[in-house]
C-alpha cells in the first residue's frame, strides 16, 4: 500500500519576499479619536492659562531675569551641586560600611541611614540652623580632659553651612541605599574572578564592581538629583536666599504672589528638564553594552593594565 503524501507548494512571485514587519496594519479609529480629544483639551487649557490675566504673565516676563531671582537661582544650583557631590561621596562610604562584615561599621551605617531617612529634611535643616541652642560652643577636647580648641557655634553654623550639611547628610542616606543596591546587583563572581587575578578588594571594587554597578546606580541617582534641586526650596525657612526665598522677597514687596511663584516654577521646570536630558545621555552611555555578560573581559583587561 502506498501512503498519500501532501506537499506544500512553495510561495511564488513576490510572496516569498514579503516582510511581515512592513505588513499593512488596520487603521485604529479609536486611537485617532483619543489623540484628537487630548489635543483639544490641551490646547483649550493652554489658551485659558495664556489669556487669564490673574496669572500676570507680563509680571512673569518682567521678573524672570531679575537680578534678585538670578542670584537666588545661582544659590539653588550651588547648593544642589555641593550637596549632591558630598551626598554621593558620603553615601558611597556608608554603603561600603553597610556591606562590611564588621558589625561596628555595619551597625553605624544602618543607624545613619535609619535616622536621616526617617526624619523630614525640613526638620533636619531647622535643627542644624538652631544648633547653637543645643551647643553654644563647638570644641575639640580630650575625652574627660582639657579643651584643645573652641568656637562659637553661630560663627560656624551659618545658614549656608546648615543648608549644605542638612542637604548632604540627608542625600547621603538615600544614596547609600542606591549605591548598595547597585553593588549588590553585580554578580559576586566578578569579585572572586578579580581576586583570582591577584587584584586587591579595593582595586576590584573601583575597577570592576563599581563600573558595572553604574547601570543600576545612574537612573535613581538622576532622580535624586532632580529631587535635590527641588529640595533646596526648603532652605528658605532658615533665611537662605535661594530661588524660592528670592521670589518671596519680591512678592512681599510687590504683592504679586502668583506671578512670582510662576517665575520660580518655570525656572525649576527648566532646570529639571535639562537634568532629564543629561540623565538620558548618561543612561545611554552606560547602556551601550551588556557589562554583565562581558564582566570577565573587564577583569582581564583591568588586571593586564595593572600588571603593566
Amino acid at each position: 500500500m502506498s501512503r498519500d503524501r501532501t506537499t506544500l507548494a512553495a510561495p511564488s512571485g513576490a510572496a516569498q519576499f514579503r516582510d511581515v514587519a512592513t505588513a499593512h496594519q488596520p487603521f485604529r479609529t479609536g486611537r485617532l479619536i483619543l489623540w484628537v480629544v487630548i489635543a483639544i483639551v490641551a490646547i483649550d487649557f493652554g489658551w485659558i492659562v495664556a489669556n487669564n490675566e490673574n496669572f500676570g504673565w507680563p509680571v512673569v516676563a518682567q521678573y524672570f531675569f531679575d537680578p534678585t531671582v538670578i542670584q537666588g537661582l545661582y544659590v539653588s544650583l550651588g547648593l544642589t551641586v555641593v550637596g549632591m557631590i558630598l551626598g554621593v561621596i558620603i553615601g558611597l562610604i556608608i554603603a561600603i560600611m553597610r556591606m562590611s562584615g564588621d558589625r561596628l561599621a555595619s551597625g553605624f551605617a544602618s543607624l545613619f541611614i535609619w535616622f536621616f531617612r526617617g526624619t523630614p529634611l525640613l526638620v533636619q535643616l531647622i535643627f542644624w540652623y538652631n544648633m547653637s541652642t543645643l551647643f553654644p560652643q563647638l570644641s575639640i577636647s580630650i575625652p574627660f580632659g582639657p579643651t584643645l580648641a573652641s568656637w562659637d557655634t553661630n560663627s560656624v553654623i551659618t545658614p549656608m553651612t546648615a543648608a549644605i550639611v542638612g542637604l548632604a547628610l540627608n542625600e547621603a542616606a538615600y544614596m547609600a541605599e542606591i549605591i548598595r543596591g547597585g553593588l549588590l546587583s553585580v554578580d559576586r563572581g566578578q569579585a572572586e574572578t578579580a581576586e583570582a587575578f591577584g587584584m586587591t578588594k579595593a582595586r576590584a571594587l573601583w575597577r570592576i564592581i563599581i563600573p558595572q554597578a553604574m547601570r543600576s546606580i545612574v537612573p535613581p541617582t538622576g532622580n535624586q538629583l532632580i529631587s535635590m534641586i527641588k529640595a533646596t526650596s526648603l532652605v528658605s525657612v532658615i533665611a537662605m536666599a535661594d530661588l524660592l526665598y528670592s521670589v518671596q522677597s519680591i512678592y512681599n514687596r510687590t504683592f504679586e504672589i502668583i506671578p512670582m511663584l510662576l517665575v520660580a516654577v518655570l525656572w525649576y521646570l527648566l532646570i529639571t528638564s535639562i537634568l532629564n536630558l543629561g540623565q538620558s545621555y548618561i543612561e545611554a552611555y552606560y547602556g551601550r553594552s551588556d557589562r554583565r555578560s562581558g564582566g570577565n573581559t573587564k577583569v582581564e583587561a583591568a588586571t593586564a593594565e595593572a600588571n603593566h
